[in-house]
């Protein structure tokens, strides 16, 4: 009997030039790089296969190219297994990506939607004025309470962003803001404060403007009924109307990524196994220090699918 599962989404972070070539001449594959071409009006499969990673980095292009490696990835494995999620989530951008999985978004709505997050995000803060950091070895909760107290103390904004896991989060505001919480954490026994390359303090109050950009385009899209539930990072909820899947996307993009809940709503649904469907295996690694009770793999490739088929049983 097949145990089980859900498929998470990666978000910005894991993208790498040639990240889709391990899966040569599959025909889920090349649809889908097809697809994402036309929707965008240029060659995603060349900007996947030959980078340059200047370009693949920046953030208009990693959203819409992150989108389309976790789809194909996806379908590769339907092809391949036939077998469907019963739940499914995506961590920041990921969400999208699990949506188009489960059939509320096509692909063709969702690219050209990610791009405009994208664009819309960048446009937000200048870059240089807002700054992200990972604070390595401290509880959530004193997290937000060092950023508080940053804020309170500085007249900045700063504030917990992405709840990776039990000892990992993200903190995003001004650069001035980020640093003092940095300093503030650092004091309170953080083991790292780590500066992350990013162009924009995603997920923070920040972002309010993007968002905006955001409501007024996502008022103009139809959602379908969901094949499997998709558990959203802004209340940690399956959302299934239009309207109120319109306003989770809408706080996604200034409010914070509750991972840890994520992946613990996922197993109190009955899930025993989480796969990473999409490049890298940050998600993975984070599923296991959330919970390690989880099996948790990825599909990234033809050897990770195999494996996570045999995973399941």
């Amino acid at each position: 009997m097949t145990a089980k599962f859900a498929f998470v989404f990666p978000g910005q972070g894991s993208q790498a030039v040639g990240m889709l070539d391990a899966w040569g001449d599959h025909p889920e594959v090349l649809r889908t790089l097809a697809e994402a071409s036309e929707a965008l009006g240029e060659d995603i499969g060349a900007l996947i296969k030959n980078g340059p990673k200047d370009q693949l980095d920046l953030t208009t292009n990693t959203q819409p190219v992150m989108l389309t490696a976790g789809i194909a990835c996806y379908r590769a494995w339907m092809a391949e297994t036939g077998l469907q999620p019963s739940a499914a989530a995506g961590h920041s951008l990921g969400e999208y990506t699990a949506l188009v999985a489960a059939g509320a978004l096509s692909l063709g709505q969702a690219l050209p939607l990610v791009r405009l997050r994208a664009q819309a995000m960048q446009q937000a803060v200048p870059v240089g004025a807002g700054a992200m950091y990972a604070i390595l070895g401290l509880d959530g909760e004193v997290v937000r309470a060092g950023c508080a107290q940053a804020a309170a103390e500085s007249g900045e904004v700063i504030e917990a962003v992405n709840f990776n896991d039990p000892k990992q989060t993200v903190i995003a505001g001004s650069k001035a803001g980020a640093e003092k919480a940095a300093e503030l954490l650092k004091a309170a026994g953080a083991k790292r404060a780590l500066p992350l390359p990013v162009s924009a303090p995603f997920h923070s109050s920040l972002m309010k403007p993007a968002a905006e950009v955001l409501r007024t385009k996502l008022a103009e899209i139809s959602f379908a009924a969901q094949a499997f539930p998709v558990v959203n990072n802004i209340d940690v909820a399956v959302t299934e109307s239009a309207d109120a899947l319109r306003d989770a996307l809408y706080r996604q993009a200034f409010g914070p990524v509750r991972w840890v809940e994520v992946v613990q709503a996922l197993k109190a649904r009955g899930l025993t196994h989480i796969i990473e469907c999409g490049p890298g295996k940050v998600l993975a690694g984070m599923v296991k220090r959330i919970d390690a009770e989880l099996q948790s793999c990825t599909v990234l490739d033809p050897a990770s699918l195999a494996e996570a088929k045999n995973l399941l049983g």
